[in-house]
């Protein structure tokens, strides 16, 4: 692909309507999981709690082990429930709520690579994103009436195929700027489409709002807890689904891949099948990493997966810390993260400049200096004004670290293995999600406070620094230079 033929970028600089365009396919994936997390727990703590397998599991396993009832405790639950013990329906919503991860760790490397080898007529990348995301957002819509309508079973076959059908679009969806971008402008790119992305998940959260309004408008009834599953759940999932469609649209009719046809006319150009099947194996050789960049590569996905060890934590916790320490409700909580989400927001532009004019590291390392200092701050003044400080400066750093970190592990790859570190990345953050609440669960129950979570976060962003020290691979080569090349190679 030549200078010319990237899409988001425009005279050596980044085209930010164009970006604002590739970031569709971002958006359409957020939100999802922004409608997908707190109402998919509703709706399974609902079906979970009417199930009577559950309820006699759990009878049986208090029985057999009564540490789990101190173990559910350290996760917020309330285990004064009849007989004394635990109810297992948390347990099983948590599980759930991870399959999205663990789908995401074992299946978006492998399409993460397909989109690398996809040859189409609309490029590499848009095509898993215009046929997976109608179909996710089919099986999105079918979830609230599935569990009005249906059993615990055929619902979890509906999460499960929605989960499943995400999993398949997601890493094209992420890699597709990247490979429209110049890697010297992939940071700033990386800040739009992170904006993009917060556009969703902020539809996602008000989503609810806005169809309760319409509802109560429409039909005279309000909506409150008792009955919301059955009357505006569907809609709000019908709303999300309408926008993914809207965001694959736009990236199928607005967003330009070049095609990749052209690579497969090139490779049936071999007369001789066997001195092709020569050439390739040479080209693989010569396309591997260097040892050098293998380690860089390593030690960077090391620090990704300490660093998002540290931030889900944080995401996972926080409202039963501001419970339990700060003595905070559920919606002081919401306004005190909502806050931190503000701040990182405003910070995506900025993080992306810094990123290109300081270096990708520097800034992630900046990112993680400051997270860690606020957070000790708090656990060695112990002061509510610490806290609102931690929030926006760690909301800044967080963006910090977010904006720089994709395009560094993609620029160790290089550009034709966008989809495959795409995949990488996310294995890496994905683990880190699925480890994390259960790792922090033992350090709180053995703590007995939840205090303890600022100091677990910090530890794991000191393991973050040190794995990402390491990484001496990963900067943007300015843009004069690989012009330079290109028209030395050229003569």
């Amino acid at each position: 692909m030549s200078k010319n033929e990237l899409f988001c970028e425009k005279n050596g600089k980044l085209h930010t309507w164009h970006t604002i365009l590739t970031g569709f396919a971002f958006l359409a994936s957020s939100i999802a999981w922004a409608i997908y997390d707190p109402y998919i727990t509703k709706i399974l703590n609902r079906l979970l709690t009417e199930s009577e397998w559950i309820t006699n599991l759990s009878a049986k396993l208090n029985e057999a082990f009564p540490i789990l009832a101190k173990f559910a405790e350290t996760q917020g639950q309330d285990v004064n429930v009849a007989g004394g013990g635990i109810t297992l329906v948390p347990l099983f919503i948590g599980i759930i709520m991870t399959f999205d991860n663990i789908f995401g760790v074992i299946f978006q490397p492998t399409f993460g690579k397909l989109s690398d080898r996809c040859r189409s007529k609309i490029g590499k990348r848009r095509p898993f994103i215009v046929y997976g995301a109608p179909v996710s957002a089919i099986l999105f819509a079918l979830i609230p009436w599935v569990a009005i309508k249906a059993s615990l079973p055929a619902t979890m076959i509906c999460i499960i195929l929605f989960v499943f059908s995400m999993s398949l679009w997601r890493a094209p969806a992420v890699a597709l700027m990247p490979a429209l971008t110049p890697p010297a402008l992939r940071s700033e790119g990386n800040a739009i489409i992170n904006l993009m992305g917060g556009v969703g998940s902020v539809i996602g959260m008000v989503a609810g709002t806005i169809v309760v309004a319409i509802y109560t408008a429409v039909t005279g009834t309000a909506v409150d807890a008792s009955n919301e599953q059955f009357t505006s759940f569907p809609y709000v999932f019908l709303l999300g689904a309408i926008v993914m469609v809207i965001g694959m649209l736009v990236v199928r009719f607005k967003v330009h891949e070049p095609s990749s046809l052209g690579e497969t006319a090139a490779k049936n150009q071999y007369a001789d099948e066997k001195a092709a099947k020569k050439a390739e194996k040479a080209a693989r050789k010569a396309d591997k990493l260097s040892k050098g960049e293998r380690k860089s590569l390593i030690f960077m996905l090391g620090g990704l997966f300490f660093l998002f060890c540290g931030t889900n934590a944080i995401t996972t916790f926080f409202a039963l810390f501001a419970a339990e320490v700060l003595g905070k409700t559920t919606s002081e909580a919401t306004i005190m993260t909502t806050l931190f989400a503000v701040c990182s927001a405003v910070a995506a532009i900025p993080a992306g400049k810094m990123g290109k004019k300081l270096g990708r590291k520097k800034t992630i390392l900046i990112g993680l200096v400051v997270f860690m200092a606020v957070f000790l701050l708090y656990v060695v003044t112990g002061s509510m004004a610490v806290i609102w400080l931690a929030l926006i400066f760690g909301g800044f750093a967080n963006m910090l670290i977010t904006v720089n970190t994709l395009p560094l592990v993609l620029e160790i790859g290089g550009i034709d293995k966008v989809g495959t570190f795409t995949g990488y990345y996310y294995t890496a953050t994905f683990s880190a999600q699925i480890a994390s609440p259960i790792v922090y669960g033992v350090v709180r129950m053995f703590s007995g406070t939840y205090l303890s979570l600022f100091v677990y976060s910090p530890i794991m962003f000191i393991l973050s620094i040190l794995c990402i020290i390491f990484v001496k691979h990963g900067e943007a080569i300015p843009q004069e230079i690989v012009d330079k090349i290109e028209e030395e190679n050229a003569d």
